[in-house]
């Protein structure tokens, strides 16, 4: 597949046609060529190390293990999913993690305590996730997230491909349910993130997160009670912090 064969970049027009274009390829093929013929070179996997987040480590792994694997600590995080990582990473042969960590200064003026999640989650997650993660892409043309449909409502009508500003957002899972998620894990006998087994199927920052209850959508345990459902990442255009 020649880069010429396909509109790459631009608005969400360009990006719908990408996901029509594409949209009878399953997840490994679509990552695989994404990876070695669309944006060889210039594209990123985004991972929390979250609860299902081996599925698509695993996928990318066997494609290509030197591939640039986005990893946002918060300094918020659980020690299991620090834990967690790390036993991925060696177990998968991930060459190239890349640790996108909070500004210091910025932590020093605006969260000192760390308790900044207490009373303005909106900004704690500008600082902590979505700054770091936009300074760490710069340069990227296109980054592939685990989001899926089931998730939650929000995420229900969520495409194959989203226009970024000049970026492409990837979304290979994006069809996948819970059924496929754990076939998945099972036919390649992949481990679990400690948490899952405490009732924690979307797992995000160590006090804005909190075990899900039977008959609720996968993220209702993040913000409880908050009236947010995004971190804000993929609210709109990343940017690398120059507002901050």
């Amino acid at each position: 597949m020649a880069r010429h064969d396909v509109t790459l970049f631009g608005d969400a027009l360009a990006a719908s046609r990408l996901g029509e274009r594409f949209a009878m390829l399953d997840p490994q093929a679509l990552l695989r060529l994404a990876i070695e013929h669309l944006y060889a070179g210039r594209i990123a996997l985004v991972s929390s190390f979250g609860a299902d987040s081996a599925v698509l480590l695993h996928m990318v792994a066997a494609i290509d293990r030197a591939t640039p694997v986005v990893f946002v600590d918060t300094r918020q995080l659980f020690p299991q999913t620090l834990t967690y990582r790390d036993a991925l990473v060696a177990q998968l042969g991930l060459s190239h993690v890349i640790t996108a960590l909070p500004d210091e200064r910025v932590l020093g003026a605006e969260d000192p305590e760390n308790f900044l999640w207490a009373s303005d989650p909106d900004r704690c997650c500008d600082i902590r996730k979505t700054a770091p993660l936009g300074q760490a892409l710069q340069g990227y043309d296109a980054w592939i997230t685990g989001r899926k449909q089931f998730q939650s409502a929000t995420r229900a009508a969520l495409p194959l491909f989203e226009a970024e500003g000049e970026r492409v957002k990837i979304n290979p899972l994006a069809g996948f349910d819970a059924t496929a998620i754990l076939a998945y894990i099972k036919a390649h006998d992949l481990p679990p993130h400690p948490l899952v087994a405490q009732n924690y199927p979307s797992i995000g920052c160590l006090p804005c997160t909190s075990p899900v209850k039977p008959g609720e959508d996968q993220r209702a345990g993040r913000w409880r009670g908050r009236g947010k459902v995004e971190c804000g990442i993929h609210l709109g255009p990343l940017s690398a912090g120059a507002d901050i």
